[in-house]
């Protein structure tokens, strides 16, 4: 892979649906509220509500120098985490672009819209 640096800021749904079959070593980090998560998911995200990502963003710290992939609902939430990690250093992050509605729409039709 180039150098972490030149990530492109956004990834689409259908690169990560390949990472995650192929095993590959990254972090899907969920920035949606616990009543959203309940409601829809992908197997093998991590929750991290963007409301309590300012105290506890310290538990990214393992990571940072992992692949990370950030997603919300529809991607707006997750781009503002996205651009605040990549600001404090973590050159790996990127946001998944669309969100878990657009994940719902063309990987996986179980996961819930709502």
């Amino acid at each position: 892979m180039s150098q972490s640096s030149e990530l492109p800021i956004q990834i689409d749904v259908q690169t990560v649906s390949e990472m995650l079959k192929q095993g590959d070593d990254f972090l899907l980090l969920d920035v949606r509220e616990p009543n959203e998560y309940a409601v829809a998911k992908i197997t093998g995200s991590t929750l991290l509500p963007l409301s309590e990502i300012g105290a506890r963003v310290h538990e990214l710290e393992e990571h940072k120098d992992r692949r990370i992939v950030v997603h919300c609902h529809h991607g707006g939430r997750s781009l503002q985490v996205t651009e605040a990690l990549r600001s404090r250093g973590f050159d790996k992050v990127q946001n998944m672009d669309g969100g878990i509605d657009v994940w719902s729409q063309q990987i996986d039709p179980s996961v819930a819209r709502y």
